[in-house]
């Protein structure tokens, strides 16, 4: 059997890193490591090839091939989602659906017009669909019912399948699940609140697979709490570290992880030792009546702007989520949230407007208070909350907007980044000495000295950062040599975000000019209405 495997695009978003992306020549940020992973786990005997498009478009010829057609998204995914569903249908192709987007909304994946419905986690449920289709089925829904895998059992990736040279990392995932209550987060839902882990030679098999199939650049463990099973993970990097060594550190690891993190220092410099470089950490924000409100307590028991620097002084670089629009929330939470980032210095801030994701318990609370926007599934970084807000919408749209604004403006989000990494300098110049120079050398090619000179000309030249780019950049050199390629990258990263926060500004202000006009035509209405009553 022929099965095309096809992952949706993306539309533009803080995760997307357009402008970083086409400086460096590079189509995608992170490939679909859950279709490579159902390519491995469904018969070996099948004939696979896979389509990411975000890369490139799947061509009439892969179509033809096809006799069945597979598709994994996330809600952010849905329009393209949809489209390539009636592509398929167009050639005439059965369609199978699965994923975050269908297993959290199975409605919209019934009406997509796929035939089948591979929802929860496809070690359970890809086998009851082989078992579907060689009894001649076609179609049918598969669920899990609330039965979690052992992911000790998950066969490697298929990577092969992809286009490596298209990304800008690699992904790779140790653990399913988080240990926490958060009321906005649907990773609980989805995969429960006992971490799941795999074996530390299952992940060392993905890496030496990754290294035998020509990686040597960045990969994301896309774990959402790398950090929720620690004595496990200490297991794992235990057994990495010699791994790293042997291999000549081939990569560099970036991860998420709970702020808790930063009470285990010992943690933090196993980490660093095994070349996590990043650790994306959800903050949400600094107002701990908010943070009590929304059941995210780890974030309260330590002060938050310690627990960032001192992560940021063993040397793993952070980057943080933030979300203003919390119920109760007090004017002026987007001034302190951009208060907090400059406080701490974190180079990369991800900042939105909460939503209330299917099936989460804010979800849930918010549909009992009738607070929910009906037909507001499609959201995004760019579109406004998909609930009735305890403050005026205005007022957290525009302490949004401006907020993003002012983090990203040029000369700003310079001096933070140069900051940042005089704590990152600082933090890893021991472990660079103790590998003598072995890691962390860049990939000089053409293409990254065009990206670097493209930094140089807007950041050093064309800005009014053309003072303090040059400045920063001499004394990372002189002082912290080790880090100055990443240096430079994060500030290239910022290319992405300072022309990002022309969308945010644009569709958000658009969005909310037609909710109050809408509003106010409603408002008009009802006093007529009243009357002819």
């Amino acid at each position: 059997m022929n099965i095309l495997l096809v992952y949706p695009r993306f539309p533009k978003s803080f995760w997307s890193f357009d402008k970083t992306l086409e400086l460096v020549g590079l189509k995608a940020q992170l490939p679909p490591l859950g279709l490579v992973t159902v390519a491995a786990i469904l018969p070996q005997s099948w004939n696979y090839k896979l389509v990411d498009r975000n890369v490139r478009d799947v061509t009439d010829a892969e179509w033809q091939w096809a006799d069945l057609v597979i598709l994994s998204a996330m809600i952010v995914q849905k329009p393209d989602f949809l489209a390539a569903i009636q592509e398929a249908k167009r050639w005439g192709k059965r369609v199978a659906v699965g994923g975050p987007y269908p297993t959290a909304i199975p409605e919209d994946a019934a009406d997509s017009g796929a035939d089948f419905l591979i929802l929860d986690e496809g070690e359970i449920t890809l086998p009851m669909f082989v078992a579907a289709i060689e009894r001649g089925e076609t179609g049918g829904t598969f669920r899990s019912d609330g039965v979690k895998p052992d992911v000790t059992g998950t066969p490697v990736p298929r990577y092969e399948l992809l286009e490596m040279d298209a990304y800008a990392e690699m992904s790779v995932q140790f653990s399913r699940g988080c240990p926490f209550q958060c009321e906005f987060c649907d990773i609980i839902v989805l995969y429960g609140r006992k971490p799941r882990t795999k074996e530390p030679e299952q992940l060392l098999a993905e890496l030496q697979y990754l290294y035998d199939l020509g990686w040597r650049r960045s990969i994301f463990m896309v774990d959402d709490n790398f950090i929720g099973n620690k004595r496990n993970v200490k297991r794992l990097l235990q057994a990495m570290k010699p791994w790293m060594e042997d291999h000549g550190y081939p990569f560099s690891f970036a991860t998420e992880a709970s702020v808790d993190l930063a009470q285990d220092p010992d943690l933090m410099q196993m980490m660093v030792d095994c070349n996590f470089g990043t650790v994306f950490l959800g903050i949400e924000t600094p107002d701990e009546d908010s943070l009590e409100f929304t059941r995210k307590f780890q974030n309260t028991r330590d002060p938050l702007s310690e627990s960032v620097l001192a992560i940021a002084r063993t040397g793993l670089r952070v980057m943080a989520g933030f979300i203003i629009g919390f119920d109760g929330e007090k004017a002026g939470a987007g001034q302190r949230v951009a208060r907090f980032v400059e406080q701490t210095a974190i180079p990369t801030a991800l900042f939105s407007m909460l939503q209330a994701l299917p099936d989460t318990a804010l979800w849930h609370r918010l549909e009992r208070e009738g607070r929910l926007i009906p037909g507001s599934a499609d959201i995004n970084q760019v579109t406004l909350m998909n609930f009735v807000p305890t403050r005026p919408i205005e007022d957290i749209a525009q302490e949004y907007v401006e907020a993003f604004w002012n983090l990203y403006e040029p000369l700003t989000v310079l001096n933070r980044t140069y900051r940042h990494f005089l704590m990152l300098g600082e933090g890893q110049k021991q472990t660079y000495q103790n590998r003598s120079g072995s890691a962390g050398s860049p990939d000089i090619n053409w293409i990254t000295i065009r990206a670097f000179l493209i930094v140089c000309w807007r950041q050093g030249l064309k800005r009014n950062t053309r003072v303090r780019f040059w400045t920063n950049l001499a004394h990372i050199l002189w002082r912290y040599p080790h880090v100055a390629a990443n240096y430079v990258s994060v500030c290239a990263q910022a290319e992405h975000f300072i022309d990002f926060r022309e969308i945010v500004r644009e569709k958000i202000q658009e969005q909310l000019q037609a909710f109050v006009e809408q509003r106010d035509k409603a408002e008009a209405a009802a006093p007529a209405e009243v009357s002819a009553a």
